[in-house]
């Protein structure tokens, strides 16, 4: 029987922050085994409360193949009105099971694993829309929270070269908190700005709370715009019906009335999508320079099992995991 380990919040930061230069390429890996089949992702589960509209708690179960087998569930809550109360939105909890026995062995805090893992994400897919080029004249941040955060902070790890920001958010603090930490962060200059502004950007980068789309026509983006959907639901589907569109798993993507599921409704079918991040970087299709280039990932939960069972054998092997005792009620069936 092994023993159940919880790995604290600033074990797990100390880890991230030291490994920062590796997700990207870690993330991209776990992509190429999911298009490879390598991995068990059913869909999400949304606790939603009917009083409470804006908030849910997900459930993404997954299971990883091959030499560093895992299973296990991501547990995550989105609670915008944290925000008002200076909270992060987001908390949640990563558990990992044996694949052997079924028995969970680990209990990870999983906001920050949830962040870095979804920035990773967003700058893989920058750079591949990007035609594999690390330079833009400017970027776009649309919503300044903890994931903006992250993403600008992977932009500056990967070394992206940038000319400046532009940052927009309804809550000014927010908007100059991250206007600040982009510079401090030495990826570019910033500034504040409307939303007209963010979204001439050479890429934009939504990160949201928002529930439907409100960047409508007869706003357009442009050829060769980068487009990073990262909240999902912020596009009106008929600008995703004018542009060339990557996602992180097509069946994923269209549920939960995101733009892609929108965009499917709307037309009948899901020939406007091009394919998935992975089959970009596999050279399976190319992208048309005449259109903008949108990134929609929906998110898997293998990608944040990955990342934890990383974790979890890092801090086992440097001692900074917490063992629980007799966390287990029963460990024979019959003594």
């Amino acid at each position: 029987m092994s023993d159940f380990h919880v790995i604290p919040g600033a074990v797990i930061n100390d880890i991230l922050q030291a490994h920062l230069p590796s997700m990207v390429a870690r993330i991209e890996h776990v992509y190429l085994q999911h298009h490879d089949g390598q991995t068990i992702n059913p869909d999400s589960y949304f606790l939603r409360f009917p009083q409470q509209p804006a908030d849910r708690i997900i459930a993404l179960p997954a299971a990883l193949e091959g030499p560093d087998a895992v299973a296990g569930i991501k547990w995550i809550s989105s609670f915008p009105g944290n925000v008002a109360q200076q909270k992060p939105r987001a908390s949640a909890v990563v558990i990992l099971n044996d694949r052997q026995t079924g028995y969970p062995y680990a209990c990870l805090e999983g906001a920050q694993i949830s962040a870095v893992r979804t920035a990773a994400s967003a700058v893989s897919g920058a750079y591949w829309l990007n035609r594999q080029s690390r330079k833009a004249g400017s970027v776009g941040f649309i919503g300044a929270g903890v994931i903006a955060r992250n993403i600008a902070r992977m932009l500056a790890v990967e070394g992206w070269e940038i000319g400046h920001a532009v940052v927009h958010d309804f809550d000014a603090p927010s908007a100059r908190a991250l206007s600040d930490y982009v510079e401090h962060a030495d990826l570019c200059t910033a500034r504040l700005g409307t939303l007209d502004e963010a979204l001439a950007a050479d890429v934009v980068i939504f990160a949201t709370t928002a529930g439907e789309p409100y960047v409508k026509p007869p706003i357009a983006f442009r050829a060769g715009q980068v487009v990073l959907n990262i909240s999902l639901r912020d596009i009106a589907p008929q600008l995703l019906l004018e542009a060339d569109n990557v996602c992180d798993d097509v069946e994923h993507c269209m549920k939960a009335n995101t733009s892609p599921h929108l965009t499917e409704q709307l037309s009948g079918n899901r020939s406007f999508m091009n394919g998935t991040l992975a089959g970009l970087i596999r050279g399976e299709f190319r992208l048309d320079d005449s259109k903008a280039a949108i990134f929609s990932p929906f998110g898997l939960g293998v990608l944040d099992l990955a990342l934890s069972k990383f974790i979890v054998d890092t801090a086992l092997s440097e001692s900074k995991a917490v063992a629980i005792e007799s966390f287990f009620g029963e460990t024979l069936r019959w003594s």
